[in-house]
């Protein structure tokens, strides 16, 4: 490890003492915040894991349905009960503070008309009902998929920056500090041996004159 460009002296030694106790601190939170994040990632992971089986098991029902509803009946008679929405939502966006990461939070308002089925049972299947039922729970599932996918993401993108951090610190930063401080006592050493020596050289001298 190529040591810093710094003069050997005894307050350049105090100042990177003090310099690679700072970065070890600033390692070892680093480190452990790290851990933290990496928990509440495997959390949000196995909740998006959960609720995409669920929606897609749903989903997979829903379209059956509407499969054998069109085997039945005209394209135009499924096309008239779908068109008019039973329900209208509001969506509300705001965020949550997740290990300093500001992750989104969407939440949906639902707002059920008088009829959850506004057209005829006379002209559609049973199937189309049970099909447009599991739709019409399915959109508070999506949107909570979409913000937990969302802050998997970025909790992904914080936990890469804060790795390259870490191993800058641990494997550059404090190996480079570590060198330099070794590299300023060897020098300081060899100066206190020079000196030490032109003193005994001059005692010497003195010695003979005298």
């Amino acid at each position: 490890m190529a040591k810093m460009n710094v003069n050997p002296t005894r307050m350049e030694l105090r100042r990177l003492k003090t310099r690679i106790k700072t970065a070890t601190r600033g390692h070892k939170l680093l480190k452990d915040k790290s851990d933290e994040m990496i928990r509440q990632f495997m959390v949000y992971v196995r909740e998006n894991k959960r609720l995409r089986e669920e929606i897609e098991a749903e989903l997979s029902s829903a379209l059956k349905g509407f499969t054998l509803a069109r085997a039945v009946s005209s394209n135009a008679v499924i096309e008239e009960a779908v068109m008019m929405p039973a329900t209208k939502a509001e969506i509300s966006l705001s965020s949550d503070n997740v290990m300093s990461v500001e992750v989104p939070s969407i939440s949906v308002i639902e707002h059920e008309g008088q009829d959850k089925y506004p057209y005829s049972f006379d002209t559609v299947t049973s199937e189309l009902d049970a099909s447009i039922g599991t739709l019409s729970t399915l959109l508070v599932k999506l949107v909570k998929l979409a913000e937990v996918e969302k802050t998997c993401n970025m909790l992904a993108d914080e936990i890469e920056k804060n790795r390259r951090r870490v191993n800058a610190l641990e494997y550059v930063m404090i190996p480079q500090i570590e060198e330099t401080i070794k590299y300023i006592n060897m020098k300081l050493d060899e100066n206190e041996r020079a000196s030490t020596i032109r003193l005994m050289k001059v005692k010497s001298m003195i010695e003979q004159k005298s």
